[in-house]
């Protein structure tokens, strides 16, 4: 069995190129380390202890320092175990990451669920309540707890309580998505868990079939293609040309416009002053 430590981020969703839409929860996993390796003759069992995000030393205890420093290590914040089958394919002190998984395939994650607090047994339990009307004193409570004899309440009552708050496995989810870049993993489907909370997420253990599917990618894709350098020439001369007879056209633009202002301007100082306009083109 193999697994690795994460940490929950939140949820959002994937679209296939079928037109379903995938459901996923964001789960970050930095590297791993393995800190110890078990095994039968030494613990009674195989195992190995995995150990993510670093832990400033100052707030570490020697005992945690000591039991680091054999693998070589920096101190870690979470540490957990992971049963496997063959110890010895593992080396104290390397470095897991979330490519040891493949898309498609199932796994099991665990994580502690969101704690409810202090809670009733509708909530709890989903006991059905008694009557509303007036005059009924039976809302909410639990009701009988036991029976006459022995004149106590039996264990395993379902009865008031702390309401969340426990370790929680869910089975047979996929694999959408993996990128050890940004190192995060794309889950189907919801996990146990507040955000930033620990999860554990390991090879299914009633192994399901792996499943394939095709993701819509949102990446441009740039067709490029092979370019005549002639003809490349032949348009930059037209373009030359183009701009050529562009630059003698608005050439003759103004000079009509010029004609035209002078034109006005004589036209109106002859309706003004036609006898100053007279004796100046006698001078």
């Amino acid at each position: 069995m193999k697994g690795i430590l994460g940490r929950k981020v939140g949820m959002t969703e994937k679209f296939t190129k079928d037109g379903k839409v995938i459901p996923v929860t964001v789960v970050s996993v930095e590297p791993n380390v393995i800190t110890q390796i078990k095994t039968v003759n030494t613990d009674g069992y195989n195992a190995i202890q995995l150990g993510t995000i670093d832990k400033k030393e100052k707030r570490t205890t020697k005992a945690e320092l000591g039991h680091v420093k054999k693998a070589n290590v920096s101190p870690k914040r979470f540490l957990k175990e992971i049963k496997v089958s063959n110890p010895e394919n593992y080396e104290l002190g390397s470095t897991l990451k979330a490519d040891i998984f493949e898309v498609g395939e199932k796994v099991d994650v665990t994580g502690t669920s969101k704690g409810k607090g202090f809670s009733g047994v509708i909530k709890r339990h989903n006991f059905s309540r008694g009557p509303e009307t007036h005059g009924s004193r039976y809302h909410r409570r639990p009701g009988s707890r036991g029976p006459m004899r022995p004149m106590r309440v039996l264990k395993g009552k379902k009865l008031s309580g702390h309401m969340g708050a426990e370790t929680i496995t869910i089975q047979n989810l996929t694999i959408i998505e993996i990128d050890t870049e940004l190192n995060y993993i794309l889950v189907s489907g919801n996990i146990p868990g507040a955000k930033n909370s620990l999860v554990t997420i390991k090879e299914a253990i009633k192994g399901g079939k792996k499943e394939e599917f095709e993701l819509i990618s949102y990446e441009e894709v740039v067709e490029t293609e092979e370019v005549n350098e002639d003809v490349v020439i032949e348009s930059i001369d037209e373009h030359v040309e183009e701009n050529k007879t562009e630059d003698v056209i608005e050439e003759k633009i103004e000079e009509n416009k010029t004609e035209d202002v002078v034109e006005e301007v004589i036209a109106e100082t002859t309706e003004d002053n036609p006898e100053n306009f007279k004796e100046e083109e006698s001078k």
